[in-house]
């Protein structure tokens, strides 16, 4: 399977996670948290956007997975949101990536086997899935969950014969 880039966004901070994921399984590449500074919300989109192309360039991913918007309680912070997935979304697309989405209840049930687990639960799996000495982040943890969810999905499908591109 390569290379996957998987992205948690929000517009404060991003996580994002590069796994391998092969025949052996998944194997931990990098993570880390990109934090936006400044007011101004379009100067904190253009650092995602970016700080994202410079992890695109150095770790060359062959798949990009990015969390799937929901529906927040406040509108304005969905919106954000949602601005801050197409400023990640359009860094993927600017190196003519595919971007795979998936559903956090998703990707939680994918890495955890229960769609309403936390942060602390799935920082905890992600390190013995990939056999991590120190914990990531909650964000880059998220998004290392995001990028495990792609390769199991990825790895179902040939089984199952179905095609897609997330779910």
């Amino acid at each position: 399977m390569g290379l996957i880039l998987g992205i948690d966004p929000g517009s404060r901070i991003t996580g994002y996670g590069v796994i391998e994921s092969g025949r052996q399984g998944e194997r931990y590449v990098a993570s880390g948290s990109i934090r936006t500074r400044g007011d101004s919300f379009p100067d904190r989109l253009a650092q995602i956007f970016s700080a994202l192309g410079t992890v695109i360039e150095k770790h060359r991913p062959d798949v990009v997975a990015v969390e799937k918007a929901f529906m927040a309680r406040n509108a304005d912070s969905a919106l954000k949101l949602g601005q801050a997935r197409g400023a990640s979304i359009a860094a993927a697309a600017s190196f003519s990536l595919p971007v795979h989405e998936y559903a956090a209840r998703a990707v939680k049930q994918s890495v955890v086997g229960r769609g309403g687990a936390d942060k602390s639960q799935v920082q905890h799996m992600i390190c013995k899935i990939l056999r991590l000495r120190g914990v990531p982040g909650p964000d880059a943890a998220d998004a290392l969950a995001i990028a495990l969810c792609h390769a199991h999905h990825q790895r179902s499908l040939p089984a199952s014969g179905v095609a897609g591109s997330g779910a």
